[in-house]
């Protein structure tokens, strides 16, 4: 056997039922003209009757083939029924069988084909009794039958298939969704996540940091350091079972960026407090006429940003001044402003790290329809809250529908 060549169809069971029952139909269809010959006189020459009864046979015979060649057996079967009246039986399933298996445009052709033989037969061998005219609308009644019958079985087919290809790709679209809806899940949880255990634990590493470089400190300092690294510790775990508690709300109830319960620029003076606590100086200036009018999502984004630029000035320049201006109007979007000043460690880079969270925060920012900048300073901003030479700012601008 030849690896390389296409395997043949097998006939299932249904296909040898429709294959008998059409071999059946149209050996009956040709038997009946046969009786109906005989009753009728005069009768044709016996060696033309002869050649009918054979030429009907081999037509019937040859239905077994439709599903191979259907245009060839078509083809020919209206070639032989313009000459043998008993092919008409072969010849009507070979039309049905084109129609169902093949384009419109060729079920056409193969139509007008039997239109010409039909006219040819008329011609060939008149009927005595019937005008020719009605024997050639009875042939074209009983071929358009057949086509029309095959060209329907045909649309119908597509329809399904069409149908199940839309359903296929519904169901490939509506995974395409789950998964997609499941990463942006996963995102919304890493970056909240990051926002609140990375200010924590920036927090907890400078109060136990400054306990282990200082082992002789008074035990009064040492107490409070502890009470706030287990505060810290504390209100870390606070803020990651309400972030987990939004991110986890079953449908219908308000999303994350609707809930309450997380931070806003409300918390703003808390944080900076924080910070303060833990031995930043930050500046904060909030040039803001209220807060309660910025919409809780920008507010939200605007704290993650003081939060996150916060928390990268305690990391990377630490000892560093740090300037938190926070301003805007309704109609015009809210600015803020981180900026820091050159790390107390010259041999540091302010600007090293893996820039995880910075990514994230142009994320986030970007998902409100803002825009958010950062880089090293190179010399005061005009119009920005100062820095200098070997500072780094944090700025994001966010809208704020009038």
């Amino acid at each position: 056997m030849n690896p390389s060549a296409a395997p043949r169809h097998r006939r299932s069971r249904r296909d040898w039922l429709v294959d008998t029952a059409m071999f059946v139909l149209a050996a009956a269809f040709a038997f009946s003209m046969s009786l109906d010959r005989l009753d009728t006189a005069p009768l044709p020459p016996a060696w033309l009757f002869l050649l009918d009864q054979v030429a009907g046979a081999l037509g019937c015979a040859a239905l077994w083939l439709r599903r191979r060649w259907p245009v060839g057996l078509a083809v020919t079967l209206v070639a032989l029924g313009a000459v043998f009246e008993m092919v008409a039986g072969p010849m009507l399933a070979a039309l049905f069988s084109v129609a169902v298996h093949r384009r419109p445009r060729t079920s056409g052709a193969v139509f007008g084909l039997g239109v010409l033989a039909s006219l040819l037969f008329t011609w060939l061998r008149p009927e005595p009794a019937e005008p020719p005219l009605v024997m050639f609308t009875l042939g074209l009644a009983l071929q358009g039958a057949a086509a029309g019958w095959g060209l329907f079985v045909h649309h119908r087919r597509r329809l399904v298939l069409a149908q199940r290809d839309r359903e296929a790709r519904m169901e490939t679209e509506a995974r395409l969704r789950a998964e997609q809806a499941q990463h942006q899940v996963r995102d919304a949880i890493a970056r909240e996540i990051h926002d609140v255990l990375g200010h924590r634990l920036s927090l907890l590493s400078v109060h136990a940091g400054a306990l282990e470089f200082n082992p002789g400190a008074d035990p009064a300092d040492v107490a409070r350091a502890a009470r706030v690294i287990r505060e810290s510790a504390h209100q870390a775990l606070q803020d990651l079972r309400e972030v987990i508690g939004v991110l986890r709300a079953p449908a219908g109830e308000p999303s994350a960026p609707t809930r309450p319960g997380l931070p806003t620029l409300a918390d703003l003076r808390e944080l900076v407090a924080e910070s303060d606590r833990a031995g930043m100086r930050v500046e904060l200036c909030d040039d803001l006429g209220s807060e309660e009018t910025v919409p809780e999502r920008v507010s939200r984004t605007a704290y993650r940003v003081v939060q996150e630029a916060l928390t990268n000035a305690r990391k990377h320049a630490p000892g560093a001044g740090v300037r938190v201006r926070v301003s805007g109007a309704s109609g015009e979007g809210l600015t803020v402003e981180v900026v820091n000043d050159a790390p107390a460690d010259i041999g540091r880079d302010a600007g090293s790290g893996g820039g995880h969270g910075l990514a994230g925060l142009a994320e986030r920012v970007t998902l409100t329809g803002g825009r958010l900048e950062h880089g090293p300073m190179d010399g005061p901003v005009n119009g920005g809250v100062g820095g200098g030479p070997g500072g780094w700012r944090v700025r994001a601008w966010l809208p704020w529908p009038a």
